[in-house]
């Protein structure tokens, strides 16, 4: 056994990951209580019975809006009715919770997210609007934000959304990259929030006519400060898990190489960050006259998140399907050993689906590697039967007409 592995192996004898879990009106679940331990948990069942709705749920208990990206109003749970005409119609929405009792280095706390409405009184309409908001408790204490959730648990996940996480928009890879730097960088979270509240208010104004230059200054240098901190971040990341990458590559899964393509990382690569701050001021405010042009905007919210295939030296929006899924994995693997020996605990792994589009070899493969990493993993698949190789380490339940039983 070599050092990486020895290393891994005296860390994730501490373990960490979800202990229990409650629903409450979440997705299509009324109500649901699981018994977890720290091992694979294999969830199945026919498609839409509600399998990712319980990733889902985990990935709640982390930063963010979740796997899905999914708004607050659309995780609640609908009741469908039938009208005296024989048409449908939902009973008005309800509020959802997601509660867990969470291992971390063999210390047990309670994790609690749910949604409570708010209000908020318009000055220039003078009414007041009802709105939600996520509230989170740990070891029933409010937390102050979010980012709080960062000290207590880490997610990673791979969904079928993310088989073409190479192909289409920059977002939804800045949005992956960024949760690879949460798990060291709790503060990521604060920021990237920050920024997205201060770009919002900023476009407002410009959008309607709002020219006050007291206010947009004061925005754009929130703006810049913030960005450069993200960006310098993001590098940080990057680099963090290039070098563990070249240092300890993988037998099965690709090699990968990873890069950043942004204006304001590219401008930290030869000057000092409160250079690049007054750059990205100058940049800003000369955004204004076209800011409703997005294709010309720059900025850490337009960065990429690029991905190679270093043996071919191919982009990976060029490569086939699996070898995506396969340099996907390999990023998440890469992440998962690199933050065990940097923060002392793993992530928990969520995997929807993760069978899809890779052969049996890379199946067995995965499988005995989350086994040998000693980690938390649940994963949802229609065919429990290729996950017999876990039969003696994991859990396996099946997901039945809105209902868990054990498997």
């Amino acid at each position: 056994m070599g050092d990486l592995a020895n290393n891994l192996a005296n860390l994730t004898k501490l373990k960490s990951g979800v202990e229990r879990l409650t629903l409450t009106n979440f997705r299509n679940y009324a109500s649901l209580r699981l018994e977890a331990k720290m091992s694979p948990i294999v969830i199945y069942g026919e498609n839409g019975s509600g399998k990712t709705n319980i990733l889902e749920a985990i990935s709640f208990l982390s930063p963010g809006r979740g796997l899905r990206g999914a708004r607050l109003a659309d995780i609640k749970r609908f009741i469908p009715q039938i009208t005296a005409n024989n048409d449908y119609s939902f009973i008005s929405p309800l509020n959802w919770a997601v509660v867990a009792d969470v291992i971390k280095n063999d210390e047990l706390y309670s994790i609690a997210t749910a949604v409570e409405k708010s209000a908020k009184e318009d000055d220039e309409n003078d009414e007041v609007r009802s709105f939600e908001r996520r509230i989170v408790k740990i070891d029933n204490t409010k937390a102050s934000s979010q980012a709080e959730l960062g000290k207590y648990f880490s997610a990673i996940w791979l969904t079928p959304q993310m088989d073409r996480l190479f192909r289409g928009g920059s977002q939804p890879r800045r949005s992956f990259l960024d949760r690879l730097v949460f798990a060291f960088d709790i503060e990521h979270a604060k920021r990237t929030a920050n920024f997205e509240h201060l770009y919002r208010e900023r476009y407002r104004l410009l959008k309607e006519g709002k020219n006050d230059n007291f206010w947009l200054d004061s925005l754009e240098e929130n703006m810049a400060s913030t960005g450069v901190a993200i960006a310098a971040a993001r590098r940080e990341q990057i680099a963090r898990l290039n070098a563990f990458i070249e240092n300890e590559p993988d037998d099965i899964f690709p090699t990968v190489r990873l890069e950043l393509d942004g204006k304001i990382e590219k401008l930290l690569d030869s000057k000092p960050a409160v250079l690049v701050e007054d750059e990205y001021k100058n940049i800003l405010k000369k955004q204004r006259s076209y800011i409703l042009d997005y294709e010309n905007l720059e900025g850490v919210n337009r960065t990429d998140f690029k991905v190679y295939f270093k043996k071919k030296g191919m982009p990976a929006d060029l490569c086939s399907t699996g070898e995506q899924k396969s340099l996907l994995i390999s990023i998440i693997l890469a992440q998962a050993k690199c933050q065990t020996l940097h923060q002392g605990f793993a992530p928990v792994m969520l995997l929807d689906e993760v069978a899809a589009h890779l052969d049996d070899v890379k199946r067995e493969a995965l499988l005995e590697k989350i086994i040998n990493l000693n980690v938390q993993a649940w994963i949802t698949t229609t065919n429990p039967e290729l996950f017999d190789s876990l039969r003696n380490d994991a859990l396996f339940f099946e997901v039945r007409n809105n209902k868990v039983v054990s498997g």
